[in-house]
């Protein structure tokens, strides 16, 4: 049997117990394993450690996920300092990734903040008021709600006639969960819309920096996938990334 590719998955410093871990939620690794059909390494977040470019090399994509932190405003230029919590060391290491993804010709793949990040990290911005902004529809869910109802959170969103989401759907929009309170503010150069909310927010982008291919959104394809067909086909098109073939 041919080995399948493999994936290194971003890992964010969690507290458990007293001490830090490198965390991943199951969610994103079973997703990606089960629906790109291939393995899984995680790359801890651990700066001081490691350097990104050291195990790139050794990988056929990377995927960037989503995670309760925020991006250090610093990052994208705003002097607000903004509302935590934050990972500076998952900032420094997602950073690193890109450029050496990049570089190395393989593909990346965003969700949630991983979009977030990829626009950081090639010269983008956010803006921290997706849901509280009355110029845009609710993002999140309402205050107080319960982990499952944040993500039964959901609206429309237009995919962008011949871009990578629309020939992979071949319909003109999905119905997907929203769970997020920033979201892009500046599009950084060289990023392609893919879909964007009723109120005019990008909620994907692609790009093929290097010739590889590179696709985020901003929802989350990897909860509940196994229900879910329109999410499963995020996770085929990562796949097909993976073997070279999208």
């Amino acid at each position: 049997m041919s080995q399948r590719p493999v994936l290194g998955i971003i890992a964010c410093n969690r507290t458990v117990g007293v001490e830090l871990a490198q965390a991943v939620m199951n969610r994103y690794a079973t997703a990606a394993m089960r629906h790109a059909d291939c393995a899984a390494l995680i790359i801890p977040s651990l700066p001081e450690y490691m350097r990104a470019s050291e195990v790139v090399g050794r990988l056929d994509g990377v995927l960037l996920t989503g995670t309760p932190s925020n991006v250090a405003p610093a990052l994208y230029g705003d002097p607000g300092g903004g509302e935590g919590p934050f990972d500076g060391d998952r900032d420094r290491m997602m950073i690193e990734l890109v450029d050496a993804v990049i570089a190395a010709q393989r593909p990346l793949f965003g969700i949630c903040r991983g979009f977030q990040e990829i626009n950081v990290a090639l010269g983008g911005t956010l803006r921290r008021d997706t849901s509280a902004s009355d110029q845009l529809l609710a993002h999140h869910a309402p205050d107080g709600a319960d982990f499952d109802a944040m993500f039964d959170h959901r609206h429309r969103v237009e995919l962008v006639d011949g871009g990578m989401l629309a020939a992979a759907y071949d319909k003109a929009s999905l119905d997907v969960n929203s769970v997020h309170f920033q979201g892009v503010g500046d599009l950084a150069a060289g990023l392609a819309v893919e879909a964007r909310a009723p109120d005019g927010l990008v909620e994907a982008y692609s790009a093929r920096p290097n010739g590889a291919p590179l696709l985020a959104v901003q929802w989350h394809p990897e909860w509940q996938t196994d229900a879910n067909a329109d999410s499963q086909t995020y996770f085929h098109l990562l796949g097909r990334a993976l073997r070279g073939e999208l």
